[in-house]
Protein backbone atom coordinates (compact mmCIF):
# COMPACT_ATOMS: atom_id res chain seq x y z
CA UNK A 1 0.00 0.00 0.00
CA UNK A 2 1.06 3.54 -1.06
CA UNK A 3 1.66 6.20 1.33
CA UNK A 4 -1.09 8.25 -0.29
CA UNK A 5 -3.78 6.73 -1.82
CA UNK A 6 -6.70 7.43 -4.12
CA UNK A 7 -10.43 7.28 -3.85
CA UNK A 8 -10.88 4.79 -6.36
CA UNK A 9 -8.31 2.38 -4.73
CA UNK A 10 -10.26 2.60 -1.46
CA UNK A 11 -13.42 2.51 -3.28
CA UNK A 12 -12.57 -0.83 -4.53
CA UNK A 13 -10.63 -2.23 -1.00
CA UNK A 14 -13.72 -1.55 1.30
CA UNK A 15 -14.79 -4.79 2.49
CA UNK A 16 -11.26 -6.56 2.59
CA UNK A 17 -10.80 -8.19 6.08
CA UNK A 18 -7.58 -6.46 6.84
CA UNK A 19 -8.44 -2.96 5.78
CA UNK A 20 -9.36 -0.41 8.37
CA UNK A 21 -10.45 3.33 7.61
CA UNK A 22 -10.05 6.18 10.62
CA UNK A 23 -11.41 9.84 10.30
CA UNK A 24 -9.13 11.97 11.93
CA UNK A 25 -10.87 15.13 11.72
CA UNK A 26 -9.80 17.60 14.33
CA UNK A 27 -10.07 21.58 14.61
CA UNK A 28 -7.59 22.48 17.13
CA UNK A 29 -8.19 26.32 16.64
CA UNK A 30 -11.96 26.45 15.97
CA UNK A 31 -13.64 25.01 19.68
CA UNK A 32 -17.20 25.22 18.20
CA UNK A 33 -17.02 22.66 15.69
CA UNK A 34 -17.42 19.34 17.23
CA UNK A 35 -16.10 16.29 14.83
CA UNK A 36 -17.18 13.26 16.47
CA UNK A 37 -20.76 15.31 15.21
CA UNK A 38 -19.10 15.55 11.77
CA UNK A 39 -18.33 12.28 11.92
CA UNK A 40 -21.40 10.59 12.97
CA UNK A 41 -23.27 12.54 10.19
CA UNK A 42 -21.37 11.30 7.81
CA UNK A 43 -18.24 9.15 7.31
CA UNK A 44 -16.98 6.93 4.90
CA UNK A 45 -18.63 3.53 5.26
CA UNK A 46 -16.47 1.62 8.08
CA UNK A 47 -14.53 4.64 9.48
CA UNK A 48 -13.82 5.02 13.11
CA UNK A 49 -13.34 8.12 14.68
CA UNK A 50 -10.08 8.49 15.68
CA UNK A 51 -10.45 11.86 18.38
CA UNK A 52 -7.27 13.27 18.34
CA UNK A 53 -8.31 16.09 20.37
CA UNK A 54 -8.72 13.46 23.22
CA UNK A 55 -5.60 11.35 22.12
CA UNK A 56 -2.71 13.38 23.58
CA UNK A 57 -0.92 13.39 26.80
CA UNK A 58 -2.99 13.99 29.78
CA UNK A 59 0.29 15.36 32.26
CA UNK A 60 0.88 18.05 30.10
CA UNK A 61 -0.47 21.49 29.69
CA UNK A 62 0.56 22.19 25.78
CA UNK A 63 -1.91 21.24 23.08
CA UNK A 64 -1.68 18.23 21.51
CA UNK A 65 1.41 16.42 22.99
CA UNK A 66 2.10 12.83 21.97
CA UNK A 67 -0.12 10.60 24.36
CA UNK A 68 2.27 7.56 26.08
CA UNK A 69 2.62 4.28 24.06
CA UNK A 70 0.52 2.68 26.12
CA UNK A 71 -2.20 5.11 25.81
CA UNK A 72 -2.37 4.85 22.08
CA UNK A 73 -2.21 1.58 21.62
CA UNK A 74 -5.19 0.93 24.57
CA UNK A 75 -7.18 3.34 22.38
CA UNK A 76 -6.67 1.73 19.06
CA UNK A 77 -7.00 -1.63 20.13
CA UNK A 78 -10.31 -0.59 21.23
CA UNK A 79 -10.72 1.01 17.74
CA UNK A 80 -10.45 -2.06 15.99
CA UNK A 81 -6.88 -1.60 15.03
CA UNK A 82 -3.79 -3.20 15.31
CA UNK A 83 -1.03 -5.34 14.52
CA UNK A 84 -1.47 -6.53 10.54
CA UNK A 85 -3.87 -3.72 9.87
CA UNK A 86 -3.80 -1.81 6.66
CA UNK A 87 -4.94 1.66 8.37
CA UNK A 88 -6.19 4.72 5.69
CA UNK A 89 -6.75 7.64 7.34
CA UNK A 90 -8.71 10.57 6.32
CA UNK A 91 -10.10 13.88 7.78
CA UNK A 92 -12.73 16.91 6.42
CA UNK A 93 -10.40 19.81 7.88
CA UNK A 94 -8.36 22.56 6.36
CA UNK A 95 -5.59 22.02 8.42
CA UNK A 96 -5.50 18.37 6.88
CA UNK A 97 -5.17 16.44 10.50
CA UNK A 98 -5.12 12.84 8.81
CA UNK A 99 -1.16 13.89 8.27
CA UNK A 100 -0.96 14.37 12.41
CA UNK A 101 -2.61 10.78 12.72
CA UNK A 102 -0.33 9.13 10.18
CA UNK A 103 2.98 10.67 12.01
CA UNK A 104 1.65 9.35 15.35
CA UNK A 105 0.45 5.64 13.64
CA UNK A 106 4.09 5.44 12.29
CA UNK A 107 5.68 6.50 15.74
CA UNK A 108 3.75 4.31 17.29
CA UNK A 109 5.06 0.73 14.98
CA UNK A 110 2.36 1.05 12.22
CA UNK A 111 4.08 0.66 8.40
CA UNK A 112 0.68 -0.12 6.68
CA UNK A 113 -0.55 3.44 7.25
CA UNK A 114 -2.11 5.79 4.61
CA UNK A 115 -3.54 9.22 3.97
CA UNK A 116 -6.64 9.42 1.76
CA UNK A 117 -5.80 11.65 -1.22
CA UNK A 118 -8.55 14.72 -0.83
CA UNK A 119 -10.14 13.48 2.19
CA UNK A 120 -14.05 13.12 2.65
CA UNK A 121 -14.81 16.33 0.49
CA UNK A 122 -13.64 14.54 -2.68
CA UNK A 123 -15.20 11.26 -1.62
CA UNK A 124 -18.58 12.81 -1.41
CA UNK A 125 -17.84 15.24 -4.58
CA UNK A 126 -17.35 11.88 -6.59
CA UNK A 127 -21.11 10.95 -5.52
CA UNK A 128 -19.51 7.87 -3.55
CA UNK A 129 -21.74 6.30 -0.42
CA UNK A 130 -21.42 7.65 3.45
CA UNK A 131 -22.58 5.89 6.25
CA UNK A 132 -24.06 7.47 9.74
CA UNK A 133 -23.85 6.28 13.44
CA UNK A 134 -20.58 4.90 15.13
CA UNK A 135 -19.01 1.45 13.56
CA UNK A 136 -18.02 -0.67 16.09
CA UNK A 137 -15.02 -3.10 15.11
CA UNK A 138 -13.48 -6.05 17.70
CA UNK A 139 -10.72 -5.71 19.56
CA UNK A 140 -7.48 -5.90 17.76
CA UNK A 141 -3.98 -5.97 19.69
CA UNK A 142 -1.56 -3.26 18.94
CA UNK A 143 1.19 -3.52 20.12
CA UNK A 144 3.16 -0.83 22.58
CA UNK A 145 6.35 0.55 20.67
CA UNK A 146 7.84 4.46 19.86
CA UNK A 147 10.01 5.49 17.55
CA UNK A 148 11.80 8.60 19.45
CA UNK A 149 13.80 9.41 16.08
CA UNK A 150 10.40 10.64 15.08
CA UNK A 151 10.27 13.13 17.64
CA UNK A 152 12.11 16.35 18.93
CA UNK A 153 12.10 17.48 22.31
CA UNK A 154 12.41 21.41 23.75
CA UNK A 155 16.42 20.62 24.60
CA UNK A 156 17.00 19.02 21.50
CA UNK A 157 15.95 22.50 19.38
CA UNK A 158 17.79 24.40 21.97
CA UNK A 159 20.92 22.56 21.10
CA UNK A 160 20.40 22.86 17.42
CA UNK A 161 19.99 26.25 17.52
CA UNK A 162 23.43 26.16 18.37
CA UNK A 163 24.95 24.01 16.37
CA UNK A 164 22.39 23.81 13.15
CA UNK A 165 22.72 20.08 12.75
CA UNK A 166 19.08 19.92 11.37
CA UNK A 167 17.33 22.06 9.48
CA UNK A 168 14.15 23.42 11.09
CA UNK A 169 10.80 24.14 8.50
CA UNK A 170 7.85 26.00 9.82
CA UNK A 171 4.89 25.13 8.69
CA UNK A 172 2.35 28.06 9.92
CA UNK A 173 1.71 31.19 7.40
CA UNK A 174 4.23 33.60 6.64
CA UNK A 175 2.62 36.33 8.53
CA UNK A 176 3.08 34.50 11.33
CA UNK A 177 5.99 33.12 10.84
CA UNK A 178 7.79 36.50 10.47
CA UNK A 179 5.63 37.74 13.41
CA UNK A 180 3.90 40.27 11.53
CA UNK A 181 0.09 38.63 12.37
CA UNK A 182 -0.17 37.74 16.14
CA UNK A 183 0.01 34.63 17.61
CA UNK A 184 -3.96 33.59 17.94
CA UNK A 185 -2.57 31.73 21.18
CA UNK A 186 -1.77 34.49 23.08
CA UNK A 187 2.35 33.90 22.59
CA UNK A 188 5.23 36.04 21.53
CA UNK A 189 5.55 35.99 17.89
CA UNK A 190 7.98 35.16 14.98
CA UNK A 191 9.85 31.88 14.80
CA UNK A 192 12.89 29.27 16.26
CA UNK A 193 16.26 31.12 14.88
CA UNK A 194 17.06 29.69 12.06
CA UNK A 195 14.01 27.91 10.30
CA UNK A 196 12.67 28.40 7.00
CA UNK A 197 9.18 28.87 6.73
CA UNK A 198 6.51 26.52 4.59
CA UNK A 199 3.44 27.28 4.97
CA UNK A 200 1.02 23.99 4.50
CA UNK A 201 -1.72 24.78 2.85
CA UNK A 202 0.67 25.38 -0.47
CA UNK A 203 1.09 22.02 -0.80
CA UNK A 204 -2.19 20.90 -1.90
CA UNK A 205 -3.82 21.54 -5.53
CA UNK A 206 -7.26 23.27 -5.62
CA UNK A 207 -9.26 20.32 -5.22
CA UNK A 208 -7.48 19.48 -2.21
CA UNK A 209 -5.73 16.80 -3.13
CA UNK A 210 -1.70 16.53 -2.20
CA UNK A 211 0.73 17.67 -4.57
CA UNK A 212 3.49 15.43 -5.91
CA UNK A 213 6.43 15.20 -7.54
CA UNK A 214 8.20 18.17 -9.41
CA UNK A 215 5.47 20.42 -8.15
CA UNK A 216 6.07 18.77 -4.29
CA UNK A 217 9.71 19.29 -5.03
CA UNK A 218 9.05 22.64 -6.00
CA UNK A 219 7.52 23.75 -2.70
CA UNK A 220 10.54 22.29 -0.94
CA UNK A 221 12.76 24.29 -2.96
CA UNK A 222 11.37 27.39 -2.82
CA UNK A 223 11.45 27.22 1.23
CA UNK A 224 15.10 27.36 0.94
CA UNK A 225 15.31 23.49 2.25
CA UNK A 226 17.88 21.24 1.27
CA UNK A 227 16.20 17.50 1.37
CA UNK A 228 19.70 15.90 1.16
CA UNK A 229 20.26 17.22 4.40
CA UNK A 230 17.90 16.22 8.19
CA UNK A 231 15.19 18.45 8.69
CA UNK A 232 12.95 18.44 11.70
CA UNK A 233 9.23 20.53 11.34
CA UNK A 234 7.42 22.74 13.22
CA UNK A 235 3.96 24.39 13.77
CA UNK A 236 1.45 26.31 16.23
CA UNK A 237 0.85 22.90 18.03
CA UNK A 238 2.31 20.03 16.06
CA UNK A 239 -0.30 19.23 13.43
CA UNK A 240 0.27 21.09 10.49
CA UNK A 241 4.25 20.57 11.00
CA UNK A 242 3.33 16.71 10.41
CA UNK A 243 1.69 17.66 7.01
CA UNK A 244 5.20 19.21 6.12
CA UNK A 245 6.46 15.67 7.28
CA UNK A 246 4.55 13.29 5.30
CA UNK A 247 5.01 15.86 2.24
CA UNK A 248 8.76 14.82 2.55
CA UNK A 249 8.18 11.80 3.16
CA UNK A 250 6.48 11.37 -0.34
CA UNK A 251 9.73 12.47 -1.58
CA UNK A 252 11.39 9.53 -0.01
CA UNK A 253 12.57 11.80 2.62
CA UNK A 254 13.29 9.32 5.66
CA UNK A 255 16.10 11.72 8.28
CA UNK A 256 12.73 14.00 9.36
CA UNK A 257 11.53 14.84 12.34
CA UNK A 258 8.58 16.67 14.14
CA UNK A 259 9.05 19.01 17.14
CA UNK A 260 6.19 18.24 18.97
CA UNK A 261 5.72 21.00 21.30
CA UNK A 262 6.13 23.38 18.32
CA UNK A 263 5.69 27.47 18.87
CA UNK A 264 3.32 26.48 21.60
CA UNK A 265 5.94 25.22 23.79
CA UNK A 266 8.98 27.38 22.76
CA UNK A 267 6.73 30.59 22.29
CA UNK A 268 5.74 30.64 25.64
CA UNK A 269 8.96 30.53 27.64
CA UNK A 270 10.72 33.72 28.18
CA UNK A 271 14.26 31.87 27.99
CA UNK A 272 13.94 30.70 24.15
CA UNK A 273 15.13 32.92 21.71
CA UNK A 274 12.65 34.26 19.11
CA UNK A 275 13.67 35.69 15.63
CA UNK A 276 11.15 37.57 13.36
CA UNK A 277 11.21 39.10 9.92
CA UNK A 278 11.66 36.57 7.09
CA UNK A 279 13.98 33.48 6.83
Amino acid sequence: MDALVSTEWLANELGAFDLRIVDASYFALDPARDPQADYEAEHIPGAVFMDLANLADPASDLPSMLPSPEMFASRMQALGLGDGSRIVIYDNTPHHTAARAWWMFRTFGSNEVAILDGGLAKWKAEGRDVATGKEKLRHRHFTVWKDEAAVRSLDQMKANVASGAEQVLDARSAARFTGEEADPRGLAAGHIPGAKNLPYDTLFNADGTWKTGDALKAAFDASGVDLTKPLVTTCGSGITAAVLLFAASLLGKKDVALYDGSWSEWGSLPDTEKATGAA
